[in-house]
């Protein structure tokens, strides 16, 4: 594909071609800005009977250009390249997840370390990963073999050792591999591709052990050259070109989109996460995004330039959302709802939702009941990317005389909600609530920011395109991204620490484009109007062992922003603990709905 300069690109076409659904964007260069100007949607036809993805995509392509005006197809099927007045884009990208997406088996010596970081590197890709097989993993050598035969991954990465060290362990990992001879989930007529990114003596002894049994060796860099460093990129930059030649080329019609595209096909997690982490260089700020679908849930975190994705893979709103009851229990889900419910009508609830994957709530109690699932899948899913997005494991911390005692090899998580500075929604149960305010309340009550945050939604699941976009056209990716993409709902200040109920929780005096003063007392939640583009500054004065980010008890001023929800004021405390008496409860949470007006008669919602 021919290298285009971003300067002379003025018109761009993107779609993500889904599991489900194909969905296309324009974006067009308008009065000395980039912006997203149509949109449009179609099947994905990537199995029977159509059996080829480019009639989806043209078919999502061809509504755009109704809409436009702007014929993007040709009389040949093919998009029309390069753009002219009337016709055509300087560029079209793609992503997809159709087909089940980017599926992986990782391997390594050590699982808490060398592992980890394969897991991380796959993950960071847009892999979903079915299993991660270690020397220390507690199975013995035929079980992980058994299990290595029964996977159909479409790739495995196998890493193992710093470079320079013993060789012995990593060979003997890659000994369980080849005699399983996994075979791979698409198509019988091509090698399964192994990546190893390993010790790097230990490279010959690897190719003997895959020179013979169907296998497609390719060798990177180490993950983990010395335990003090990752190097996760020449391996997640392997796992694009084999998903790109292996993957794609064996699903049906994506030959032939692959040869539209003016850039390499993403898997569209990678490419939400490539957003992120551009948006979080360029802006030199810490994000938090989060996916939340039928089946999984995706985390992403960049902080500290530090990128990190996970998939809690049991956690939906429809497949999955009996997992969800199961795992968070129900008692910690009916928590967030201000009333009784009988529980044989919710697992009924529950068992509808997934054989029905598609239906919405019909009344009021149902669509509080699913927001309540909701705020158990997303934390749980934060809490297992906490756990997983720490510092790395293995490296010796420089410790106290009184840590000497409590010795630990696990690293510490690197997700810090004092320091993040935006937190993006995406997924059906988050970006199309019927008011923007139960939105923000689900990711108030699920995430538990502190300190001054940004809410924001995608408003039409755009990120995917935006990712790609980012690798051709970073500086286009990002106006879209902060102009169409986000909706913003406002600012969070959230306390940190447990402020006493009913006493001084901390003090406040907005002044710009709106002005208000008052206090925030222990428990108490309160909502200011900020509207969309209006900006303020506010000074708030903690109490004595609240932190609102710059120490307990310590004077803090920021630049707030407004949005569709408005200046949400939270005296809670963190972290957020709800009364254990069921009454009380559930007049508090009843209490916290009033004050941020999540909850209004279906007549006013209408629109919203």
């Amino acid at each position: 594909m021919t290298k285009i300069d971003p300067d002379q690109i003025k018109v761009i076409l993107a779609t993500d071609c889904g599991s489900t659904t194909t969905k296309a964007i324009l974006i067009q260069y308008v009065d000395g800005e980039y912006r997203q100007t149509h949109r449009g949607e179609a099947p994905t036809t990537v199995e029977k009977p159509f059996a080829d993805v480019t009639m989806g995509v043209v078919n999502s392509v061809t509504e755009i250009g109704e809409l436009a005006g702007r014929q993007l197809v040709g009389d040949d099927g093919r998009i029309i390249t390069p753009a002219t007045d009337t016709a055509g884009c300087d560029i079209y990208i793609s992503t997809s997840s159709a087909g089940g997406g980017l599926q992986m088996m990782v391997a390594g010596v050590i699982a808490e370390m060398t592992a980890a970081s394969a897991k991380r590197a796959a993950l960071g890709a847009g892999s979903i990963v079915m299993d991660v097989i270690a020397a220390n993993d507690g199975r013995r050598p035929h079980d992980q073999i058994q299990r290595i035969r029964d996977l159909r991954p479409d790739m495995i990465l196998i890493s193992g050792g710093t470079d320079g060290g013993t060789a012995d362990k990593v060979v003997q990992i890659s000994e369980l591999v080849a005699p399983a001879k996994p075979q791979p989930r698409f198509g019988s007529d091509y090698s399964m591709p192994i990546i190893y990114a390993g010790n790097k003596d230990a490279r010959d002894a690897v190719s003997e052990v895959f020179s013979e049994g169907g296998f497609d060796l390719q060798i990177v860099d180490n993950l983990r050259p010395v335990l003090e460093r990752e190097n996760l990129g020449p391996a997640r930059d392997k796992i694009h070109d084999i998903f790109l030649e292996h993957v794609m080329a064996q699903a049906p019609g994506y030959d032939k989109l692959m040869g539209w595209t003016g850039a390499p096909i993403m898997p569209t997690p990678g490419a939400v996460g490539d957003i992120l982490q551009t948006v979080a260089r360029i802006q030199d700020i810490n994000v938090v995004g989060v996916d939340i679908g039928g089946a999984t849930t995706d985390v992403f975190s960049v902080f500290d330039k530090t990128f990190n994705r996970t998939v809690s893979a049991n956690l939906g709103m429809s497949y999955s959302i009996s997992n969800v009851c199961a795992e968070a229990t129900m008692p910690n889900v009916l928590r967030w709802v201000p009333f009784d419910m009988n529980e044989r009508e919710l697992r009924n609830h529950v068992k509808n939702k997934m054989i029905r994957p598609t239906t919405i709530p019909q009344t009021k109690e149902a669509l509080m009941f699913e927001q309540a699932v909701a705020r158990e899948a997303l934390r749980l899913a934060y809490k297992q990317h906490k756990e997983f997005a720490t510092t790395l494991k293995g490296v010796q911390q420089q410790r106290t005389v009184g840590d000497t005692f409590s010795q630990q090899t696990s690293g510490q998580t690197i997700v810090n909600n004092m320091a993040l500075d935006l937190l993006v929604a995406s997924g059906g149960v988050l970006s199309h609530a019927p008011r923007m305010h139960q939105t923000a309340m689900m990711l108030i009550d699920a995430f538990e920011p502190e300190g001054v945050t940004m809410l924001a939604k995608d408003s039409i699941f755009m990120m995917p395109h935006l990712g790609v976009l980012s690798s051709v056209h970073a500086k286009a990716a990002e106006q879209v991204f902060d102009r169409d993409c986000l909706v913003y709902l406002g600012t969070s200040v959230c306390a940190a620490g447990q402020p006493k109920p009913g006493k001084l929780c901390f003090k406040y005096e907005l002044t710009g484009d709106k002005t208000d003063s008052g206090e925030i007392t222990g428990g108490e939640m309160s909502l200011l109007p900020l509207d969309q583009g209006e900006t303020g500054t506010i000074t708030l004065s903690p109490a004595r062992g609240i932190n609102l980010g710059e120490g307990p008890g310590k004077k803090v001023q920021r630049t707030v922003h407004g949005g569709t929800v408005g200046l949400i004021l939270d005296g809670r405390g963190r972290p957020l603990a709800l009364p254990e008496d069921r009454s009380s409860c559930q007049s508090t949470v009843q209490k916290w709905l009033n004050a941020l007006e999540v909850y209004v008669e279906e007549a006013q919602a209408v629109g919203v």
